[in-house]
């Protein structure tokens, strides 16, 4: 299995899941031509996708929907309220629909994938939980840990969790008083700090790969997302770079990780982290 996040944070998200020969799309939050590429760098066309499943309704993880689904004949993977939405909101969806229910696996392509809840400001927000020749979980859009978040993320291999904000920079940040509210509430976004309490229990579960995502660009770096995280584990006598993987999700850039390959990640990891110490001096 491996793992391709394209794009990722408040601007679009979207990352490419293949195992075999399955391959899916969690959201398509950045325009379809972005999408296209990326694809194509990979020698993939859209139209080779089992699937594109949603997490949620906001623009920056739906907007490339409208213009895909002209083009290429791709079903549509989405929990109930965020599927009416989808219909609602994207003229001729309806056709590619296909619904899925929180905690019920259900089979796209070689993969199993069960979709969990998560608690964010949509009337439906869901992480996932996919299994083929690995287990990947997939969690950003989360104002806080539940049981059901743990219950799908635990025991994957390799975890894409949400590291959205350093508090300190968005409570002096520029954001209005009630979007700061918004983020930091129980349906808004993780911290860096909530982010490295949930890879360590995580870590408890036998996940040993993390990618960092949803960072903000206002109200977070790639360093201090970073640092949290690898400081936590560090505190409990835990050193992920030589114990499994830390890595984060760009902005705009593509970041793979072969979850079946682990020096490869060590690899990938290193050659990030190098990157991140050279900006910290």
């Amino acid at each position: 299995m491996r793992i391709f996040t394209i794009a990722s944070g408040s601007s679009g998200n979207c990352t490419l899941i293949c195992d075999g020969d399955t391959c899916v799309l969690i959201d398509a939050g950045i325009s379809a031509r972005r999408i296209r590429a990326a694809l194509d760098s990979f020698g993939l066309s859209p139209d080779q996708l089992d699937g594109i499943l949603i997490t949620h309704e906001h623009s920056d993880h739906i907007c490339g929907l409208k213009t895909l689904i002209k083009h290429f004949d791709i079903p549509i993977l989405a929990p109930r309220t965020v599927a009416n939405h989808l219909r609602w909101s994207i003229a001729g969806v309806e056709d590619y629909i296909v619904e899925l229910k929180a905690k019920r696996e259900d089979k796209v392509g070689g993969l199993t994938v069960l979709p969990f809840h998560t608690p964010h400001d949509t009337p439906e927000s869901v992480g996932y939980r996919i299994t083929g020749s690995s287990v990947f979980g997939f969690c950003t859009d989360c104002g806080h840990i539940t049981d059901e978040v743990l219950e799908g993320l635990c025991g994957s291999e390799t975890a894409v969790i949400e590291a959205n904000h350093n508090l300190d920079m968005l409570r002096t940040g520029p954001y209005p008083v009630m979007l700061k509210r918004r983020i930091l509430s129980d349906s808004g976004h993780l911290s860096n700090d909530c982010c490295a309490e949930l890879a360590l229990k995580l870590y408890d579960s036998g996940t040993r790969q993390f990618i960092l995502g949803h960072l903000s660009r206002e109200n977070n770096t790639p360093e201090l997302a970073y640092g949290s995280v690898s400081e936590a584990f560090l505190r409990e006598g835990i050193d992920i770079t030589k114990n499994g993987y830390l890595g984060i999700a760009p902005e705009k850039e593509i970041l793979e990780v072969n979850c079946n390959d682990k020096d490869q990640n060590h690899l990938c990891g290193q050659a990030q982290r190098e990157a991140l110490h050279k900006r910290l001096r």
